[in-house]
């Protein structure tokens, strides 16, 4: 099978290199610099222009399976463009729009399109969709985190993804569902001190992350996620927002139109940069409530997971990209063929696609410890 990785940022070489262990890989990105970091594994690797639409025609022929791992920004139209060109699909770009809009354009094309496949949104909605079988669920709660190890002032925050996509989760209004109720509060509200096993006192606060569940699993009447940060992030990023520093509309400075995101995002690119071998931990509790054979049960997911010294690769491209290769296996092995537009809460409802997904991350070493109470 001949796959394309569209995006060769940290998250899509992983995905890259644990894909070329089996499959006829190919890695497509405008960054020469990160295209030259697979010249040591067995992957072809073209420059090209991903957020051009009218290339794609000629870029996706001949393959049989695509991974899009392009910015959140790009990732909509992305995705739509493949399905157009009729090519399966694997996403983790993580896009604001609803993927769901999709469906009928991917059933049109015959296409299996499995979209926000990493850590959260990806393993929490698995996770979910698969008790949301086994039990009445009454609620859902995830908080979810990446961090670096060492703490750097003033964010003492580090990661593979672009600040803009990063920004983006602070300035979107955050909804979450309460007592059968759509409630929709700022992003970076209601914060809280938590401790954690292994990572200590950490904050979490509100952002938009139930994204697809709200509508597929509408039943369920209390449903949150809330990211999760060292003590003293939200204040930073407030005191940010509040100056516009987020903003979008243009300003004037010295004779020059700027739009203050743009040159924030510039600014925290160097911030915010994950290095190669920094040491850092990705950090998910799931807790799902609800009614089991007459009784009312608890189980809870934790995922602990850090920097891979023996592979060098980071924690949230380990877990991240491990999703996302689980479901282009599958894909490949025929144990999921249906076709239309699926978030992986729809992929959970499967056992024994859920079962495929756990295994293959823990064959990588990552691992989800499950605990039940009554």
């Amino acid at each position: 099978m001949k796959i394309a990785v569209l995006g060769a940022g940290m998250v899509g070489r992983t995905i890259a290199k644990d894909l070329a262990t089996t499959f006829d890989i190919t890695s497509l990105d405008i960054s020469e610099q990160n295209l030259a970091l697979l010249e040591t594994v067995s992957i072809t690797t073209i420059k090209a222009d991903l957020s051009d639409p009218a290339a794609y025609q000629h870029l996706l022929t001949g393959f049989d399976l695509i991974v899009c791992a392009v910015p959140g920004f790009m990732g909509y139209k992305t995705l739509e463009t493949i399905i157009r060109a009729g090519k399966n699909v694997v996403d983790i770009s993580f896009f604001p729009e609803d993927a769901l809009a999709l469906d009928a354009l991917a059933k049109e094309m015959n296409v299996t399109a499995i979209v926000d496949c990493g850590v959260a949104p990806g393993m929490s909605n698995l996770i979910l969709g698969r008790y949301n079988e086994e039990m009445q669920l009454d609620s859902f709660e995830c908080m979810v985190g990446g961090l670096p190890k060492t703490r750097l002032k003033p964010f003492e925050y580090k990661a593979p993804f672009s600040p803009v996509d990063v920004i983006e989760e602070y300035t979107r209004p955050a909804r979450y569902v309460e007592n059968g109720h759509i409630v929709t509060k700022p992003a970076l509200s209601d914060a809280e001190l938590i401790n954690f096993e292994h990572a200590g006192t950490l904050e979490s606060f509100n952002t938009d992350g139930l994204r697809s569940i709200i509508f597929t699993m509408s039943h369920i009447p209390n449903m949150k996620e809330k990211t999760l940060r060292y003590p003293g992030h939200i204040g930073l990023m407030q005191s940010l927002q509040k100056a516009g520093f987020f903003s979008t509309t243009t300003i004037n400075v010295k004779g020059q139109q700027v739009v203050p995101l743009d040159m924030t995002s510039a600014i925290l690119f160097d911030q915010w940069k994950l290095h190669p071998e920094e040491e850092e931990f990705t950090l998910m509790q799931i807790v799902l409530r609800g009614i089991q054979n007459g009784r009312e049960i608890t189980v809870e997911y934790f995922l602990y997971d850090e920097y891979d010294a023996a592979s060098k690769t980071s924690s949230m491209s380990r877990t991240t990209g491990y999703t996302c290769t689980a479901a282009v296996q599958m894909i490949a092995k025929n144990l999921f063929t249906k076709k239309g537009v699926f978030p992986p809460e729809l992929i959970g409802s499967d056992k024994a696609c859920f079962d495929f997904m756990l295994q293959h991350l823990a064959e990588r070493n990552v691992h989800y410890r499950k605990k039940v109470s009554v």
